[in-house]
């Protein structure tokens, strides 16, 4: 296998992949509203239907780390986009609120907490020297995968009914997982019959389910990634279900309006931030691999400027600068997050541990909608909420960049002599 040109076949594999794992979550989010009148649901039905998902995609995630680094990570990633397209595609047929419930939030959102962990470990097994600018352009499939179904499955709805969004995006997953079946393959593994490590663990040994988890959590740097992740959901997804809302109610704008403004400036900005940010870890950390956490920690910091630059009454010119602004600096953040995990942690448990961040991540995350909304409430505005997201932000930043000049180096020479 000729290991310098195909780890970029690689790429693009999980690229398109990610892009239709993206792609699906938002087509749910577009068509809502129709799927809400067809099915003559309520709002509360309908928003109990995205967070069944979240906590069925967060608890099945520490699964999926376990199964990514016991098998095939090919096989595990493959699988699942083939299962989470299948159940996509049914959901198109869906007739009620049960299978709703059945088919979206408990089989998509089990078969894509399988997709992330092994994705992410098996992109950074074929990138070394280019993890953090690989890890940056995978990114990118997130935020064209955003913007593209939102657009498009909008439009299918339009021209032939929301059923139809499902479907055809479900079909485009299938054709893609089975593609994947013949292109993507496994990371050559060494000699299973290597002596053991110097941390006592037999090469070849299978991880137990918790190993992940209790590595992050013991290792300081690790941890302290975890922290920031999770800030950073917790900001990212009150940003992605209030801000919509926040132009209409602000601002004046349509549905249609509110809902492309708030994520075109946003993603745009932050397509340019990841790739500039991947590209400058990867020169920085060759020196100081310090640096990938330090970027991070910098990414917060800017972000937190124009959370604070977004309370208040700005005029709409300066909210969108400021959407932009946010998104090009959290790019630092996103095109970092894998490439210091990895850093830190043993290969053989890349999977889990990445499971153990995701979940942790998300349970946080899926909190931010019911706090904002609370908190818009007694303020009277959501524009009185981005201080408190800024301050969030601001309180990572400064942790990530105590630990980053603390733990990290020592951390990253701890796990490289056990490995030798």
């Amino acid at each position: 296998m000729k290991k310098s040109w195909y780890k970029w076949e690689v790429l693009l594999l999980l690229w398109m992949a990610y892009l239709l794992n993206q792609g699906d979550r938002q087509v749910f989010n577009t068509v809502l509203p129709a799927i809400r009148d067809a099915l003559d649901l309520t709002d509360t039905s309908v928003g109990l239907i995205a967070t069944i998902f979240n906590l069925f995609y967060a608890a099945m995630v520490p699964v999926g780390g376990w199964a990514g680094d016991r098998f095939s990570r090919k096989w595990v990633t493959t699988i699942s986009i083939l299962f989470w397209s299948v159940a996509t595609m049914f959901t198109g047929l869906a007739t009620s609120f049960l299978w709703l419930i059945v088919l979206r939030s408990v089989a998509t959102g089990g078969g894509e907490a399988f997709f992330g962990p092994a994705n992410y470990s098996l992109l950074g097994q074929y990138h070394t020297d280019t993890r953090a600018r690989a890890m940056s352009i995978h990114q990118t499939a997130y935020y064209v995968g955003v913007i593209l179904a939102g657009w498009l499955a909008g439009l299918i709805a339009d021209k032939m009914g929301w059923k139809y969004s499902f479907i055809i995006f479900g079909a485009a997953g299938i054709v893609w997982g089975l593609l994947m079946i013949f292109r993507l393959k496994d990371y050559p593994k060494g000699d299973p019959s290597a002596s053991p490590r110097n941390d006592g663990t037999p090469a070849g040994k299978k991880p137990g389910f918790f190993e992940g988890f209790r590595t992050v959590f013991t290792t300081p740097t690790a941890l302290m990634l975890t922290i920031g992740f999770s800030g950073l959901i917790f900001v990212i997804t009150g940003y992605m279900t209030w801000v919509p809302a926040y132009l209409q109610e602000e601002f004046g704008q349509s549905q249609a309006s509110a809902g492309f403004n708030s994520m075109f400036w946003t993603y745009v900005a932050a397509f340019v931030g990841v790739l500039l940010a991947g590209t400058l870890s990867d020169k920085l950390a060759a020196k100081d691999h310090k640096a990938r956490m330090t970027l991070q920690a910098a990414g917060l910091l800017g972000g937190a400027v124009f959370l604070f630059l977004m309370g208040g009454h700005p005029s709409l010119w300066v909210l969108y600068i400021s959407f932009a602004g946010w998104g090009f600096f959290r790019a630092f953040f996103d095109a970092n997050t894998y490439a210091v995990l990895y850093d830190v942690t043993p290969e053989r448990l890349h999977a889990s541990c990445s499971s153990a961040m995701i979940m942790t991540g998300f349970a946080v995350g899926a909190l931010a909608p019911v706090i904002l909304g609370a908190l818009k409430e007694r303020m009277g505005s959501l524009g009185a909420t981005f201080p408190i997201l800024a301050v969030i932000w601001v309180v990572c930043s400064a942790l990530m960049f105590i630990i980053a000049n603390t733990y990290y180096q020592k951390d990253y020479n701890k796990l490289h002599h056990e490995q030798r």
